[in-house]
């Protein structure tokens, strides 16, 4: 059966995997394939200056996003995938790679994820999780200190000169290409509860044409 391919985007912290894992509590993990855009950030040395902290890793240009495609469409065909795996701390991709397989659901994650329209007309369903800055900011800095080891300065700092730049010049006017806008993230439960019910919707139509065909 053909996936259904559900992009989930919206600003750094906006709760973008709050909403994705209660659609994999609703349906299963062996359903679910999660494509992270987040792994598909370029290695350190891939980048012309090797001092991370003189990189735009907000801008589009700092991700591989062609080899995402790439990976999307073969599992859109039913062939299974190698993931890369980025670390966060050192900026580089590590030697191992995450086999992932094609599944009923793929879901791609990712703040940048709709501003790239050939990656935009894969998406049969786009979802933008728009949450107030402020929340944002304060899991954002959560997040880095307690899981990417870095100092609340560092964080601020790339904030103030990367993060709500990029965010107002790619991010929130790619909200302009979703289906559904779903405020307040995970504590939405009924803009989720929707979601969910469209999902299963979409697969039982397309099992059905599967059958009569």
């Amino acid at each position: 059966m053909k996936p259904i391919v559900i992009g989930i985007a919206g600003g750094s912290g906006a709760g973008k995997s709050t909403v994705i894992g209660k659609i994999i509590q609703a349906f299963g993990q062996e359903h679910i394939a999660l494509l992270e855009h987040d792994h598909y950030y370029k290695d350190l040395a891939q980048h012309p200056v090797q001092d991370p902290a003189k990189i735009n890793f907000d801008h589009p240009s700092a991700l591989e996003t062609e080899l995402l495609i790439e990976h999307l469409r073969e599992l859109k065909a039913g062939h299974p995938i190698q993931r890369p795996i980025y670390n966060f701390t050192t900026h580089r991709r590590l030697p191992d790679t995450v086999r992932i397989e094609p599944r009923d659901v793929i879901i791609v994650d990712g703040i940048l994820i709709f501003a790239d329209r050939t990656l935009r007309s894969l998406l049969d369903i786009k979802i933008f999780i728009d949450t107030p800055a402020d929340i944002r900011l304060i899991r954002r800095i959560r997040r880095d200190i307690l899981q990417r080891g870095r100092s609340l300065e560092s964080i601020l700092h790339q904030y103030e000169t990367t993060v709500r730049p990029m965010h107002y010049e790619f991010v929130e006017p790619s909200k302009e290409y979703a289906d559904i806008i779903i405020p307040r993230g995970g504590e939405n439960e009924v803009a989720i509860e929707l979601v969910i019910s469209r999902i299963r919707t979409l697969l039982m139509d397309r099992t059905a044409q599967e059958t009569a065909g």
